[in-house]
């Protein structure tokens, strides 16, 4: 039996990193990655015409998406990872106010952002950074640490780490417990107490954290 093996365009990769990252379309993508899509030229309508196929991705462009959707420059180029090029994401950092307000709109805005965070070795994913504000999870994230949180895993696992809306808006960072259901506190401080979770929490999982950064 004859095996065709169809070989994907750059469009086509450009589409699925896209995808991969949590957007839907190549505006929302641009609109969330405003700042360093234009620091490396990459404007809307250059962005738009990329992912249709009517203008080939350039070196300068590979080494830019490659930032913000992840791969290297040579996938996005060639369909070929480059080994020796550590996979690297420049992650929007927001606070935990606008994470809250998150949960009524599709991801973040330029307007979210405060700075980007730059990290290497993170799979596909929907990533944003969030600042640690509070005692309530200093076991593993004092005060002003870091958060990396995948949006587009939404999964709750047992005693793993999320950060999640309630009430309306308001974003808190952590462990989920399942016997009882609960979001439990990982703190030196005893005062902080867990919170149930009922059939009329008004609860929405933000994303799980998957990587703390703190200062030494």
């Amino acid at each position: 039996m004859l095996v065709h093996t169809v070989q994907m365009e750059q469009k086509d990769r450009l589409k699925q990193a896209i995808q991969e990252s949590g957007y839907d379309n190549p505006t929302d993508a641009w609109r969330a990655n405003e700042r360093i899509l234009k620091s490396g030229r990459v404007g809307k309508d250059l962005l738009t015409s990329m992912t249709n196929g009517n203008r080939e991705i350039s070196k300068n462009a590979a080494a830019v998406l490659s930032r913000v959707f992840g791969h290297t420059p040579g996938w996005y180029l060639y369909g070929v990872e480059d080994a020796a090029a550590p996979r690297q994401l420049d992650i929007p950092m927001v606070s935990m106010v606008s994470a809250g307000r998150m949960r009524d709109q599709p991801g973040v805005t330029a307007a979210d952002v405060e700075r980007y965070v730059r990290l290497a070795d993170l799979p596909p994913g929907d990533w944003i950074a969030l600042g640690v504000d509070g005692s309530s999870m200093n076991r593993i994230a004092p005060e002003g640490s870091i958060i990396i949180v995948n949006r587009a895993d939404s999964t709750l696992i047992d005693g793993k780490y999320y950060v999640f809306a309630l009430d309306g808006g308001a974003a808190t960072f952590k462990t989920y417990r399942r016997e009882p259901e609960r979001l439990q506190p990982f703190s030196f401080d005893p005062d902080h107490m867990s919170i149930p979770v009922t059939p009329e929490t008004d609860m929405y999982v933000f994303g799980r954290v998957r990587r703390i950064i703190q200062e030494v």
